[in-house]
């Protein structure tokens, strides 16, 4: 067990780190947590939830703390109300706005829809797919919640939903025709548009020499399509592991950002034939995907799909979300101006707000003039008061300080190495709180009888 574990910890750190890449799997936690929030109010009536109802729901977003404060966050996306001593809360117009060209975006696409689930199940061994397993990956491909009462009822020629044993989890989705027109791969509509051989392309640097050597004798051998049978092939051969990666390439272009967990891929497994350590086997085609684990979570992303960490192409629906995105920010980010002022206020109110530096155009000019006279900090900057200053740190000719004396008072201690910096460098500062601590130092400084003794005062 410690063998295979050291073996897969050092398998998945094995990829080199892209920074693109590694910013395109960034995962905002805030926006898929406020997105399950938008779509439980979605379901209540009238679209509006009582605050101790979501309360209740936090604990199945693994959320901690008060459901309030965090609706009070996103001003611009949920609106809190009091009425009859209790709390609730609504979207505002700005995300019902967005909500609805969601619903009509995925109105629109219904069609597209159902070709990506008999893609789907097209792929699979058995032309059907266990809809527990599904529901784990149906907003990676953009199906909306209620796909099973929304899309497969309005296409009995595609698909049936069976149940042979009567329970939930054994509910699934079959494919009942076979349509040769969406039988067709992404890497071969790439090769037809092209006029050439469908083939994968390479997302390496030419300094990958190695890898780059490896792929260009993986792909020297004919592709074999996702859709085809299974005849012939035998597990572990070149065959078949042309297969596999045909296949991944082909589900993670149905997704929406071209990314999944292989965690949950490999619920698949038995389905779609694909490897058990389907990770490791990823490994191996870094010019095709690239593999992190950031989070914790082992993903897989397609290269080609993206220029640096943006998408080249972003399905419509994405295009949706990322605005419910920027409003959610606009809303953080709001709520974060008005508490900060509101602290500062706070602040000013008590008088823990000491007068702005000024220019450095000033501060400069006090330097010098602090330089020449000592300025108000008791006659620090005096070179007069500096050789006091080093005579009672030095012991006649003796090149090191004494400083045994700064080991009884660690608050001394700090003062010191103030004074001493602002000597030594000659800093200075307007800052009246900076001016007070050095001379409340300077005076302590010299009358602690060991520096008395030592200056021979």
């Amino acid at each position: 067990m410690f063998n295979f574990h050291l073996v897969r910890r050092f398998s998945l750190w094995s990829m080199k780190k892209d920074p693109d890449l590694e910013a395109a799997l960034h995962r905002n936690r805030r926006w898929v947590v406020n997105n399950q929030i938008k779509n439980i109010i979605m379901r209540c009536p009238d679209q509006v939830a009582s605050v101790k109802y979501l309360q209740k729901k936090f604990k199945t977003l693994d959320l901690q703390g008060k459901a309030l404060n965090w609706l009070k966050k996103y001003p611009c996306c949920f609106e809190v109300y009091l009425e009859n001593d209790e709390y609730y809360c609504g979207m505002t117009k700005r995300m019902m706005f967005l909500t609805q060209e969601e619903e009509s975006v995925k109105d629109m696409q219904e069609p597209l829809y159902a070709d990506r689930l008999a893609k789907l199940l097209m792929m699979t061994r058995d032309r059907r797919l266990n809809v527990m397993k599904l529901n784990e990956l149906r907003r990676n491909f953009g199906f909306p919640d209620d796909y099973l009462l929304r899309i497969v009822p309005k296409y009995p020629q595609i698909f049936r939903v069976v149940n042979h044993t009567g329970r939930r989890s054994s509910m699934e989705i079959e494919l009942t025709a076979w349509n040769p027109d969406l039988a067709i791969s992404a890497i071969e509509k790439m090769a037809k548009k092209d006029g050439r051989e469908p083939c994968f392309p390479c997302s390496l640097l030419p300094t990958w020499v190695k890898s780059l050597e490896r792929f260009e004798d993986f792909n020297s051998t004919p592709y074999i399509s996702p859709y085809s049978g299974f005849d012939g092939l035998v597990e572990g051969s070149k065959e078949m592991d042309k297969r596999t990666v045909g296949l991944v390439h082909e589900l993670l272009s149905l997704t929406l950002w071209k990314k999944a967990s292989i965690f949950k891929l490999g619920h698949f497994s038995r389905e779609l034939c694909l490897p058990e350590k389907l990770n490791v086997f990823l490994l191996k085609h870094p010019g095709i995907f690239y593999v992190s684990n950031r989070y914790q979570i082992y993903t897989v992303l397609l290269r080609e799909a993206y220029n640096g960490s943006e998408l080249i192409e972003k399905d419509p629906l994405l295009v949706v979300k990322e605005k419910f995105g920027e409003l959610m920010q606009e809303g953080l980010h709001e709520y974060n101006r008005r508490h900060y002022l509101l602290n500062l206020e706070k602040k000013r109110n008590r008088g823990m707000i000491m007068p702005k530096p000024e220019k450095r155009r000033n501060q400069s000019d006090e330097t010098s003039e602090q330089d020449k006279e000592g300025g108000d900090l008791g006659g620090i900057f005096d070179p007069e008061e500096r050789k006091r200053f080093y005579k009672a740190l030095y012991i006649g000719s003796s090149s090191k300080p004494c400083l045994g004396f700064l080991l009884i008072n660690p608050h001394l201690a700090r003062l010191f190495l103030l004074s001493w910096l602002c000597c030594h460098y000659r800093l200075s500062t307007t800052r009246s709180y900076i001016t007070l601590e050095l001379q409340k130092m300077h005076a302590a400084f010299f009358a602690m009888p060991t520096i008395r003794r030592l200056a021979k005062f």
